[in-house]
């Protein structure tokens, strides 16, 4: 009960944070409703034409007595000019976009984190190597990186798995320099010198001495990761080169 106080106090002097999960929640409970309700195979793509096109949302004034008339609304948020359920795509696109978000930050967090804790706690060349291979990219702008991949990659191939590889590839910059700064301030502490003399190996000094005092932050890391993934596919999706069969 006290860790429940102690949790609902840091939520209420943090609005923005419940503000934020709020949103979330919403989020979740529209994509989890909305599967319920549409066949996802079919709804948030393209029919045969426009002779199949469902009826779109009509609105007329509540003065009007035809209003009171009319057929129960089958498709509340309309259709587009290709017959797609606009609230089938909503729904199906919500969920695709976390895929892609927690599929490009989890992978570039991960190798971000494997890059920053090696290359700072063996060091030598390899570490020489890490450290170049981040400030180099770091100068380069992300959304160009972007650009150049998906555009490389040509339009049929880019898909839901596809784009949350791709904004991967340059997800994991960031972790990967944060992390290797901490990690070399915490390799001359007392515990790790402690651990090194019991004869632990370098990756279980990484995994159960290092990692459990870093995990505040990898958890703060992965919320930006995913947020930072899902505008990169918004922006890939304006610029015409996100998925085209599937609906973000």
């Amino acid at each position: 009960m006290e860790r429940l106080r102690l949790i609902g106090g840091y939520l209420r002097r943090n609005v923005p944070l419940i503000i934020g999960l709020t949103i979330l929640l919403v989020l979740t409970l529209f994509t989890i409703i909305g599967y319920q309700i549409i066949d996802p195979k079919v709804d948030p793509y393209p029919l045969a034409g426009p002779a199949s096109a469902p009826p779109t949302l009509n609105y007329c004034p509540r003065s009007d007595p035809e209003c009171e008339n009319t057929e129960p609304v089958a498709y509340p948020f309309g259709t587009d000019a290709q017959g797609r359920d606009l609230f089938a795509v909503a729904v199906a696109g919500t969920w695709m976009t976390m895929q892609i978000g927690l599929m490009a930050g989890v992978i570039g967090l991960a190798v971000g984190a494997f890059l920053g804790f090696t290359s700072a706690f063996y060091g030598g060349i390899y570490d020489m190597i890490v450290r170049w291979a981040v400030d180099v990219l770091l100068t380069v702008p992300g959304l160009l990186l972007l650009i150049v991949v998906a555009s490389s990659l040509g339009e049929t191939t880019i898909n839901v798995t596809g784009m949350g590889l791709i904004i991967a590839t340059i997800s994991w910059r960031g972790p990967a320099r944060v992390i290797r700064s901490q990690v070399l301030s915490m390799r001359e502490r007392s515990y790790v010198m402690m651990a090194r003399l019991n004869g632990m190996s370098g990756m279980g000094i990484i995994f159960r001495e290092m990692m459990p005092n870093l995990l505040p932050y990898l958890g703060a890391s992965l919320v930006g990761a995913v947020t930072a993934a899902i505008f990169a596919s918004m922006g890939l999706a304006a610029l015409g080169l996100g998925p085209l069969r599937e609906p973000t």
